[in-house]
């Protein structure tokens, strides 16, 4: 089904060439010509569904829509549909069509079992990524009143007890041991380098600096790493395998002791 201002349309039969038995059908304001190619870009994108897999199955050359009923009013289109289905369906084709027909997601309610393994078939699968024009929201913004009806329902979600992974600590935690790849962390490194980063081209307003400014008075900050380093690790007897400080200062202490030795 698709949206359109136009008042009528037609019924189309898509099947083999070579067969008289319809596999498919569907209603459309454009030609079925048109709106076959436009479910050959479809079974492209690799979607699930009986139809597109029976139809990644043929070679386009050796599949037809015809052009079944022309109905003029759409809520008579839907209803075409609808009897044509049917009456294909009785009179033995094989229809892959989800649904009965008719405007709108009408005449297909998944069982739970058909839930299920759509979600096993789904689990793990790479999402279609479409940055930058080609996604449809490209240059879009959302309302001030949608923004803040989202900000207000998801207010305090995810804070305190609400949190999934609250009060989980160590290798109770989810993210327990997980460390990126270096190919991740240095992709990742690169989409916020120059125009990628958040900030780039930006600059914090005088008053903005000020209260930054009055917020860290009085805080200590250290001027280096190894600053740093000295100040909440070595003086606080502190070793962590992460820090190349903690690293060269064992293997300094190493090497000492070794020469104490000889």
């Amino acid at each position: 089904m698709e949206t359109t201002t136009a008042t009528g349309g037609l019924v189309y039969g898509i099947r083999l060439r070579r067969d008289v038995e319809y596999r498919y059908v569907g209603i459309t304001t454009k030609t079925a010509s048109r709106r076959f190619h436009q479910h050959l870009r479809v079974a492209a994108t690799g979607r699930k569904t009986p139809f597109y897999e029976w139809l990644r199955k043929h070679d386009p050359v050796e599949v037809i829509a015809d052009e079944l009923d022309w109905i003029e009013g759409l809520p008579e289109l839907g209803q075409a549909e609808i009897d044509w289905i049917a009456y294909l369906k009785a009179d033995g084709n094989r229809l892959l069509s989800l649904a009965e027909g008719g405007l709108g997601p009408t005449g297909m309610a998944w069982t739970e079992e058909q839930r299920e393994a759509a979600r096993i078939r789904s689990t793990g699968r790479k999402g279609l990524s479409r940055p930058g024009a080609a996604n449809p929201f490209f240059g879009g913004r959302h309302t001030d009143e949608q923004r803040a009806k989202w900000a207000a329902d998801r207010k305090g979600t995810y804070s305190g007890a609400d949190n999934p992974n609250f009060g989980k600590f160590g290798e109770d935690h989810p993210g327990f041991g997980h460390t990126m790849s270096e190919e991740a962390r240095k992709a990742l490194s690169e989409s916020r380098m120059g125009p990628g980063n958040p900030n780039f081209g930006k600059k914090a307003s005088k008053e903005t600096r000020a209260k930054m400014s009055a917020v860290r008075k009085g805080r200590p900050m250290p001027s280096s790493q190894r600053s740093a380093h000295t100040r909440h690790h070595t003086n606080k007897g502190i070793v962590k395998p992460t820090c190349q400080h903690c690293i060269d200062d064992a293997q300094a202490a190493k090497l000492s002791r070794e020469s104490e030795t000889e």
